[in-house]
């Protein structure tokens, strides 16, 4: 068993809204890791950075997406951060994985600047910045197919998506 597509990008590119729209289109389930790790641990991403740090939650989120991977064959979407840990990029091989890319200006303005998200404290537009720079090469080496996002609507982004994955089976 295998996703039908995973969805990988930082916040604001519209993953989870993406990913249910594929899900509806093809009628198949969606399932996102960070909703997964929440459910596991019954509380927040946001609890879990502050009460055990960022190492433990990438842990959970390590765990959540191998078990997702293996055994859902829906739509799948990852959490932001999920592709910087190495074993993840490894068990992302061989898999249909679509980078949703965003610029700074649309993922700041999706966000927003009074953010709940745990990597965001302080100068939000400055940590997207540097999210954007260090994370959009390990986005790129793990995609089959990159997608743009600014400027477009959702369903604008899954109908690309769509399309292409069609076209490609083909």
């Amino acid at each position: 068993m295998s996703p039908r597509v995973v969805l990988v990008g930082p916040m604001g590119a519209g993953k989870t809204t993406v990913a249910g729209l594929l899900a509806e289109a093809w009628g198949v389930s969606v399932r996102d890791t960070d909703h997964d790790v929440e459910r596991a641990e019954g509380r927040t991403i946001s609890d879990i950075f502050v009460d055990s740090g960022e190492a433990e939650f990438r842990r959970l989120e390590r765990e959540a997406v191998a078990a997702a991977l293996a055994s859902h064959d829906g739509v799948l979407a990852l959490g932001g951060g999920a592709v910087l840990d190495p074993g993840t990029r490894e068990l992302l091989a061989g898999h249909e994985v679509v980078f949703l890319r965003v610029g700074l200006a649309d993922a700041v303005k999706r966000v927003g600047l009074g953010t709940s998200r745990p990597l965001l404290l302080g100068n939000v537009r400055g940590q997207i910045k540097a999210l954007l720079d260090e994370r959009t090469p390990i986005y790129e080496s793990v995609a089959t197919l990159v997608v743009d996002t600014d400027g477009r609507t959702p369903e604008d982004v899954a109908g690309d998506i769509d399309a292409t994955l069609t076209r490609n089976r083909s």
